[in-house]
C-alpha cells in the first residue's frame, strides 16, 4: 500500500533509516491510522486525490503530469510536504501502486 515515514524508536531525531522508511500493507496502514498517532499523505496527482482518498489524508502529488513521454516530478514536492508534517511525524506515505509512494519517501528520507 505506502511506505512509513517517522516511525522510529530512536530518541530525539536520530533514527536510522530502517527506522525512518518501512513498507506497510494495507491492514497494517489502517491499524496505524486507527492508533490516531499516523496520518495519511496521498501523493497521486489531484485528479486521481479527487475521485477518492483515504479519509483524513492530505494530498500533495509527487507528479504533476504522467504521459506516455515521461514523468513530470513535482519540483515543490518536499516543500509542501514540509509546510503540512513535522521532519519526524509519523506519516503513511500511499498512492494507488506503491510505486510513487516508495519514490516519495525516498526523497522525504534523503532531505531530512
Amino acid at each position: 500500500m505506502g511506505s512509513l515515514r517517522g516511525a522510529g524508536g530512536g530518541s530525539g531525531g536520530d533514527y536510522s533509516e530502517a527506522e525512518r522508511v518501512r513498507s506497510v500493507d494495507a491492514e497494517e496502514a489502517c491499524a496505524l491510522l486507527s492508533s490516531g498517532r499516523h496520518k495519511y499523505l496521498d501523493v497521486r496527482m489531484w485528479e486521481d486525490f479527487e475521485k477518492g482518498h483515504v479519509a483524513g489524508a492530505r494530498n500533495v502529488p509527487y507528479y504533476l503530469s504522467v504521459t506516455p513521454s515521461g514523468n513530470e516530478k513535482n519540483p515543490q514536492f518536499v516543500d509542501q510536504v514540509a509546510a503540512l508534517y513535522a521532519t519526524h511525524d509519523p506519516i503513511i506515505v500511499g498512492c494507488r501502486s506503491g510505486v510513487r509512494s516508495k519514490l516519495a519517501t525516498a526523497n522525504l528520507a534523503a532531505a531530512v
